[in-house]
């Protein structure tokens, strides 16, 4: 049966523009020569640094550079202000480089292909950094280069964040932790200060029970303060009158889980006061806290905020909002102004654009939230798309997304999830799959369904699944065991966990034992939630997207789901990608993936894509 051809006034934004729209932007650092900033362009799938610098930006990376960390494999903290310039990770060979701003060529700092660098810090003539050597094993330190010297500065933790160091060079803090935790369930504060000689003393713990702990700061007077969700949120702490104690603060979670290295979501700026962004149902803020005052609040037009920055007149940050993607944007601190400075540029006309409604629902015996994009241009109850992000510790932001307004303009609705364990919500929520991967995030899947059908927004017969990474395993999982879906999409989706735990990297080597449990000792618990063991189970459509040159998630690992439903008689479909890794970049595969996925729901449902 053929059903109505799928058809829009707002069909012409094609997939080619929403992965055009996907500019980004990261790490911006102030200077006296103004504002620098990383930023990421699928056109070529480089990272390039910006300078604005007297109303204008200047791009200052040279073509055949270009600026990102793989330190832990996902980067971060990649380069810095100091010395005449710059100091960068090349993203090819992951040495580090010194380069001025008058458009010279970089310069080598650093030559040992058996390391790479990442969370770049300038101190004193010293580049502070977290080094990861690649020999035998995978060794983690914290190190001090200076033109042909290197200190380490701590070893013996399995890893190291964030080396902070007071202004007045006395005091050196870092985040460190140990396998099997993760830096978002157990990490310590440490703190080392100078002796009478200028030395560094020994280390000391300054926080570090059953906490997670980021982005260490020290204020204008040398006091240090961090995050903590000691009391259930990610909150400021810090030395208030001798003592280590809670700065006041919002009942929110003040970062996002750290993937990353180099965030920076909050400013100290005294013993009680605070520049910090935080999450309120889901909804990013800014604002500016004081002991004495009521919270001053920044750019409420703006939905998230990352990379916050400050100078005497401005704050920066990474903006987006329903309406606007990513911007990097000035804050004029007397009067509240914003600018935009660089990204935020129209994707759609505002009339066109589906807006989030933040949604809180019941789900086996907890509640879980996300955020639902009505379809436009159709009549409801309209066909479902489920996004599910990967992680699974991370999270979703009621932010412009070109990918989810490309379904909207096409008739589909949306549900972006934040199921329990993402980011956002505080920490028990973040902590609930723990052994339950595979279980509570795909419940919440199939509940947000039977939410939105119970609401008349969608229809329940037309709902389809899709998700990355670990939300390709989650979607894989829906799908074998759960008669929810009319079809599914992975993209470089994990179908065996088994597989995955021996192939994966060493921040991530104790990942799966806290999500499902040890693969010896909890072997039935894999087997029974492993979707390649139960690809007969089975019974809608898949299709699948791969990197030919992924290392977390082999392309074998999909091959081998791909072919078994194959031989079981459903319709499935594989789109490889011979240059792309763990997760794609270059924008010609993006929109390839994006045009095919939709396709193929079309060719599910009947219909005639337009």
């Amino acid at each position: 049966m053929i059903e109505t051809p799928v058809s829009s006034p707002a069909a012409e934004f094609s997939a080619a523009q929403a992965v055009a729209a996907g500019t980004d932007f990261a790490e911006l650092k102030v200077g006296p020569t103004g504002l620098f900033w990383n930023e990421f362009r699928p056109a070529d799938g480089a990272c390039r640094i910006w300078h604005w610098h007297q109303h204008q930006a200047q791009c200052l990376t040279p073509d055949g550079f270009s600026v990102r960390s793989r330190v832990y494999e996902y980067g971060g903290g990649s380069f810095c202000l100091g010395g005449e310039g710059l100091v960068f990770v090349n993203e090819k060979d992951q040495q580090l480089y010194t380069q001025t701003l008058d458009g010279a060529v970089p310069k080598r700092l650093t030559d040992d292909q058996q390391c790479r660098y990442g969370d770049v810090h300038w101190h004193d003539g010293q580049v502070l950094a977290v080094e990861e050597r690649h020999g035998q094993t995978v060794e983690h330190r914290l190190i001090a280069l200076r033109e042909g010297s290197r200190e380490v500065l701590a070893e013996g933790a399995d890893f190291y964040a964030s080396p902070t160091v007071s202004s007045d060079g006395q005091r050196l803090a870092w985040v460190e932790w140990d396998r099997p935790a993760q830096p978002w369930t157990h990490t310590r504060l440490l703190l080392r200060q100078r002796d009478s000689s200028g030395a560094w003393g020994p280390a000391c713990c300054v926080a570090g029970q059953d906490e997670s702990l980021q982005q260490p700061r020290f204020d204008a007077q040398g006091r240090l303060y961090c995050l903590s969700d000691r009391d259930g949120f990610w909150q400021p702490w810090g030395e208030v009158d001798g003592h280590w104690q809670a700065l006041p603060a919002e009942p929110a979670d003040h970062a996002s889980a750290p993937w990353q290295l180099g965030a920076s979501s909050w400013l100290a700026l005294g013993p009680q006061s605070y520049v910090a962004s935080w999450f309120e149902g889901g909804f990013g803020q800014l604002g500016l806290r004081t002991a004495e005052q009521p919270v001053e609040r920044f750019a409420s037009a703006y939905t998230r905020f990352r990379s916050l920055a400050m100078d005497d007149g401005h704050l920066y940050a990474i903006a987006a909002s329903p309406v606007s993607p990513a911007a990097v944007i000035a804050i004029d601190r007397s009067n509240h102004e914003v600018r935009v400075l660089a990204g935020g540029a129209e994707v759609l006309p505002a009339e066109a654009i589906s807006m989030p409604q933040s949604i809180r629902y019941t789900s086996g015996n907890g509640i879980a939230h996300g955020f639902f994009y009505p379809a436009m241009h159709a009549k409801a109850p309209a066909p479902l798309v489920v996004f599910i992000h990967g992680g699974p510790t991370s999270a979703c932001y009621p932010a412009l997304d070109p990918r989810i307004q490309y379904w909207t303009q096409r008739g589909f609705a949306v549900a972006d999830l934040n199921y329990r364990g993402s980011t956002g919500y505080g920490r028990d929520y973040r902590q609930a799959l723990h052994l339950h991967w595979g279980e509570r995030d795909v419940e919440d899947a199939c509940a947000a369904v039977t939410h939105l059908a119970g609401l008349g927004l969608i229809d329940p017969h037309k709902a389809f699944i899709r998700g990355g990474s670990a939300g390709g395993y989650t979607t894989l999982c829906a799908l074998a065991f759960h008669d929810v879906f009319r079809a599914g999409a992975s993209l470089y989706g994990v179908s065996d966990p088994i597989a995955l735990s021996r192939a994966t990297h060493k921040f991530e080597g104790d990942y799966l034992d806290w999500l499902i449990g040890d693969p010896l000792q909890d072997a039935e618990r894999y087997h029974a939630r492993t979707p390649l063991l139960h690809a007969a189970q089975i019974k809608v459509p898949v299709v699948f997207f791969q990197g030919e040159l992924d290392a977390v998630v082999v392309p074998e690992q999909t091959r081998l789901m791909l072919d078994a439903l194959k031989a079981n008689g459903i319709e499935a479909e594989g789109h490889f990608y011979a240059g792309e890794r763990h997760g794609f970049r270059q924008a010609e595969n993006l929109a390839h993936a994006l045009e095919e996925e939709w396709k193929f729901y079309c060719r599910v449902l009947g219909q005639v894509p337009h």
